[in-house]
């Protein structure tokens, strides 16, 4: 059913398709929710924090257009799914968490369940990741109020950038920012969105 819910989104990308099939979603869960890891609806992951609902993960993932080649950074580990998607169609993921503990209990998920192209840290993903900089994909799954400019910089020329983006949870779009050889950047939206606010680290 989540299948052909993400395939009728226009997600029709078989590496994507693939890749979600494969990740064992309620491993990323808690267990009181495991029953319901395959519905097509964000979870609680604790400290008011939730796991997309695999529609969203889907067309995210489709929208990025990756290679296996490509080096994705991604803002807010969450539980780790995503990066678990991404691991498995990208040569590496580099996934910033800014809650401590979940950063902690993704990495070990994470290195259990063999994903051993992930490296997760805990830190503020408004700085990015600038020593392992420039990267050609980078994905938000939390929300800023617009697309922070250190991550701008982080992206490499002929990069993309997916990020629901707003000031409110109740006025966010998902938007696609791509940067040309130039460095130029240019954005549009997407759909609209409801996920939790990018948090700033102190």
């Amino acid at each position: 059913m989540v299948r052909e819910q993400i395939e009728a989104r226009g997600v029709s990308s078989p590496e994507v398709l693939s890749a979600i099939r494969a990740v064992p979603r309620h491993l990323f869960v808690p267990r009181e929710f495991r029953s319901a890891a395959y519905e097509d609806r964000p979870l609680s992951i604790g400290y008011s924090q939730t796991i997309s609902q695999p529609v969203i993960v889907g067309l995210m993932t489709s929208l990025l257009e990756t290679q296996r080649s490509h080096r994705v950074l991604e803002i807010g580990t969450g539980s780790g799914y995503q990066a678990a998607v991404l691991s498995r169609i990208v040569k590496q993921v580099y996934s910033i968490e800014i809650i401590e503990a979940l950063a902690n209990a993704a990495r070990a998920r994470l290195e259990s369940l063999g994903y051993s192209n992930v490296a997760v840290r805990a830190g503020d993903g408004y700085r990015g990741w600038p020593e392992a900089a420039p990267f050609d994909r980078i994905i938000l799954t939390s929300a800023p109020p617009e697309v922070p400019q250190a991550l701008v910089g982080q992206l490499k020329p002929g990069g993309r950038l997916v990020a629901p983006v707003g000031r409110s949870p109740f006025n966010q779009n998902l938007i696609v920012l791509d940067k040309d050889d130039a460095g130029r950047t240019k954005q549009h939206s997407v759909i609209p969105v409801r996920f939790v606010p990018m948090v700033p680290g102190k």
